[in-house]
């Protein structure tokens, strides 16, 4: 039985309601775009202001009112899409895997991960998915965090909102409690800024320094800092370099890692928001949503790519 006749009556039940959600918000936005019409109208020609001005507001007002009434359905729709869909097709990749909507990967563990050397301002993270694949536990979750700038201007205060990550962060069980911290960070365009402030002015602990590393594919694409100069080399052998190569070579964009306490961060910067349902595209066809499960399934295959199973080291 595939993944699709598996889930077909949960599909075939959101399906009726994705098509009255939808049919709410286009009459919403037909209502409010015909109350701008009468709007424009009424000014445009001022004999008749009075009449273009009545109409367009009745129309704003059913036009809000259709756009309420989609936002609840729209709730409904996206709880019973993540609870049914997405989790029963994470059933079939592995019985263990669980999906939590609501949770994400707390601000804490995001800075605690080392990941960035940016505190966050304003920080979300949702569809935390958790399960093992085989010996290894795993959890990954999207999350954005963001830092804000404000600058002063002839007109006041002006803040602006920048990115520091938007994506997946994945965590997995090492399995050894690790000494020190080791961070992996993408070699690009602007690595010799950001090289400069990692070994000037570091977000984790003091003392850590470049470490040199033979693999000049690994190195290529990454610059690798640690605290524990041996441990980092132990963790990264040359098949931990190569693994983690090919999982480069196979995400859109430089992914970042990092050893701390007994686990592995990855994060995965992604340029659009998965696991979240189609409003004006039909479930029926699973191209629609076939993307977040096959991210799930990049995820769990993680552990087989980076052969976590294999226990080097009990953990101590």
């Amino acid at each position: 039985m595939t993944i699709i006749e598996g889930l077909q009556p949960s599909i075939d039940a959101l399906e009726i309601q994705r098509k009255a959600l939808a049919y709410l918000k286009t009459k919403g936005y037909i209502f409010i775009g015909a109350g701008i019409l009468f709007a424009a109208a009424g000014f445009i020609f001022s004999d008749f202001l009075l009449f273009g001005l009545i109409p367009a507001l009745v129309a704003f007002v059913f036009g809000f009112i259709a756009l309420n009434r989609g936002s609840r359905l729209f709730e409904q729709y996206r709880h019973e899409f993540k609870l049914k869909i997405i989790a029963g097709a994470m059933k079939s990749i592995d019985q263990s895997l669980e999906i939590d909507y609501q949770q994400g990967l707390s601000e804490g563990n995001f800075i605690h991960s080392q990941l960035f050397n940016t505190r966050p301002d304003r920080y979300s993270s949702e569809d935390q998915i958790t399960g093992s694949a085989g010996k290894t536990r795993f959890a990954f979750s999207e999350v954005h965090a963001e830092y804000k700038t404000v600058t002063q201007t002839k007109n006041g205060r002006r803040v602006e909102w920048h990115d520091i990550f938007k994506g997946i962060i994945f965590c997995a069980d090492f399995n050894k409690h690790f000494k020190g911290i080791t961070v992996i960070r993408p070699k690009d365009i602007g690595s010799s800024i950001s090289n400069w402030f990692s070994e000037n002015m570091p977000i984790f602990s003091s003392g850590s320094s470049m470490v040199k590393l033979e693999n000049p594919d690994f190195s290529k694409c990454f610059v690798t800092y640690s605290t524990d100069q041996i441990e980092a080399r132990y963790i990264l052998t040359p098949a931990m370099m190569e693994r983690l190569c090919q999982l480069e070579s196979k995400s859109k964009y430089t992914i970042s890692v990092s050893f701390i306490d007994s686990y592995m961060y990855i994060a995965f910067p992604l340029d659009k928001n998965y696991f979240e349902p189609p409003q004006f595209k039909s479930l029926l066809n699973a191209n629609n949503w076939q993307k977040d499960i096959d991210v799930i399934r990049f995820m769990y295959d993680i552990v087989a790519e980076l052969d976590l199973n294999t226990r080097i080291w009990g953990k101590h």
